[in-house]
């Protein structure tokens, strides 16, 4: 069953062209379309610039979309007005990619997770605390730390401060934007982990955007691939990987580094010319699409 229903999505921004100029029209989700499993952690890649951050920001309104629809248990979170959509964010969140700006450098990291409770009004302060300890708790940190500041963390740290702000609402579905791209390798792998178990913990339902194509690979069961705005291709990760069938993609997946460097390989360059924007997704194979 569905969970998220995302249709025909579009956001243009207009670029200011100076004085004498008229403004450009920038597409940056242009006739986007795919759904959500519940429990599915879906993943959608492409180069920056390719718009996969500005889809999901609109599915949430943090960004207003030009036109388009987005269905969370088959409501359209675009209609609702503020109030209901002030609601409806206890059960659709965010995990931004930068752990370094997303927290707010003057509140203790205690406040930072409490602050989703306060703004809802759910519990008392002493039910919040606990509630507070608990995520932090949940997330791997010690509950000893609650009164420090975000420059007192590291990096991994910081970004799991940001992920159980994230869980405070009991969310059903989160978003989460390049998670792990400012982290160190290491820790990546940790804070990967813990997203699993998370997931299978408290079922949730994870839109995963990243550019790692072997970290999507490892850890989404479905993935859609997005160039200058457009979905291009679109199917179950192993297919995708196994058989890329638009030209975008297989040049996205000749970039990914081999471990060995005896290894023969062949990067491919790809040559926009060859890309039809306008090419529908049709289906290539069973549960397997693409613009071509």
């Amino acid at each position: 069953m569905a969970l998220v229903e995302v249709s025909h999505l579009v956001k243009h921004f207009v670029r200011d062209g100076g004085l004498f100029r008229k403004g450009t029209l920038v597409k940056a989700v242009d006739d986007v379309s795919f759904t959500i499993e519940e429990g599915e952690t879906f993943g959608l890649v492409g180069e920056s610039g390719s718009g996969k951050t500005t889809t999901g920001r609109c599915m949430l309104r943090l960004i207003e979309p030009t036109s388009g629809e987005v269905r969370i248990r088959s409501e359209n979170v675009l209609a609702f007005p503020r109030r209901r959509l002030r609601d409806a964010r206890r059960d659709m969140q965010i995990v931004f990619q930068d752990p370094y700006s997303s927290l707010n450098p003057r509140m203790r990291a205690r406040q930072i997770v409490e602050e989703p409770l306060i703004i809802h009004r759910l519990g008392d302060r002493l039910a919040r605390r606990e509630r507070v300890a608990e995520l932090f708790h949940l997330v791997g940190l010690d509950v000893t730390h609650l009164e420090r500041y975000p420059h007192q963390f590291s990096g991994g740290q910081r970004q799991r401060i940001g992920l159980a702000r994230a869980l405070a609402l009991n969310p059903s579905f989160v978003i989460l934007d390049e998670p792990v791209s400012a982290l160190d390798v290491s820790v990546q792998a940790q804070v990967v982990n813990l997203l699993t178990d998370l997931q299978r913990q408290l079922k949730l339902t994870y839109l995963f955007i990243a550019h790692d194509l072997r970290l999507v690979e490892h850890i989404c069961g479905r993935v859609a691939v997005m160039y200058l705005g457009k979905l291009v291709e679109m199917g179950a990760a192993a297919s995708l990987f196994a058989a890329p069938q638009h030209a975008y993609t297989r040049a996205l997946l000749s970039a990914i580094p081999i471990p060995d460097p005896d290894a023969p390989r062949t990067r491919i360059v790809l040559d926009p010319a060859l890309v039809n924007r306008d090419a529908p997704l049709r289906e290539v194979a069973a549960g397997h699409w693409a613009a071509i």
